[in-house]
């Protein structure tokens, strides 16, 4: 029987490339986005429905499930819609915060809430969200998005528990660099004086970190085993760079690797 992927951020990058590498597996796929209407590409695919969603637009949310689930019975959801805020804690406003929590933390959590019931009632289901490195060690000037990874992290561990009652999975894919225009399209860059140097630095940092990045087809093809598996594991980590990142993390300790990601960005 043909399986269906539900899946939100599907109009650029890691979404896009995972509805279209499920969709060349055979899958059905609902691709969900802002503005699907702007859509050329997956809208061309045979088996792949786009739907309108906001993942902070609660009522965006009932109906797209509701709509789904009509369409199809769902196997996965992809909890993938998430952006970057980047910038140190004075420089951002309050609107900001909200924004950030609402779209990368909140999002997922009422994403799966709205689908939980429907899971239940077929005794099966996952639950797959995209995290990142991000959710696992923190880097300077990124502490809001940090808030949000490492809480779909740790929301996740915590969920497999109540979940398994019901033969309902859930998983986390922490991807390091993704390859794609997300320093153009998808990070919101806020800058305070008396932090500039840091700033300035760690910005560089990163657009030589996106030189080596996966690109996001690799990481999508984390996403289809993840999926297809059949493994009680809640993290996959994903890329070369993140996988080299968490192996030191956990040789040396959290406190260590601390003192280590310091000494390389301010060199202390």
């Amino acid at each position: 029987m043909q399986k269906t992927i539900f899946i939100t951020g599907a109009s650029t990058g890691l979404g896009k490339a995972t509805a279209k590498l499920f969709q060349s597996k055979g899958w059905n796929v609902i691709a969900t986005m802002r503005n699907p209407e702007k859509e050329t590409e997956l809208s061309q695919l045979e088996n792949v429905t786009l739907l309108p969603l906001d993942v902070t637009n609660t009522e965006q949310i009932k109906n797209a499930v509701t709509t789904s689930i009509a369409l199809h019975p769902i196997d996965v959801v992809f909890n993938n819609a998430g952006y970057g805020l980047m910038g140190a804690l004075e420089a951002l406003s309050d609107e900001q915060i909200l924004k950030q929590v609402n779209t990368n933390l909140l999002g997922v959590i009422r994403v799966t809430h709205a689908f939980i019931p429907h899971f239940r009632e077929k005794k099966s289901g996952l639950f797959i969200s995209t995290t990142s490195m991000g959710g696992l060690l923190g880097f300077p000037l990124n502490s809001i998005y940090h808030a949000t990874k490492f809480g779909i992290e740790g929301w996740s561990e915590s969920m497999s528990f109540e979940l398994g009652l019901h033969n309902i999975g859930i998983k986390t894919v922490a991807p390091g660099g993704i390859a794609t225009d997300f320093l153009d399209r998808s990070l919101d860059r806020s800058s305070h004086p008396a932090y500039k140097d840091l700033d300035d630095k760690l910005f560089g940092l990163v657009e030589a970190m996106m030189q080596n990045a996966a690109t996001a087809e690799q990481i999508a093809g984390v996403v289809y085993e993840a999926a297809t598996d059949g493994k009680d594991q809640v993290r996959y980590v994903a890329g070369d760079d993140a996988k080299a990142m968490y192996a030191r993390r956990l040789e040396i300790g959290s406190e260590e690797s601390r003192k280590e990601i310091r000494k390389q960005i301010l060199g202390e």
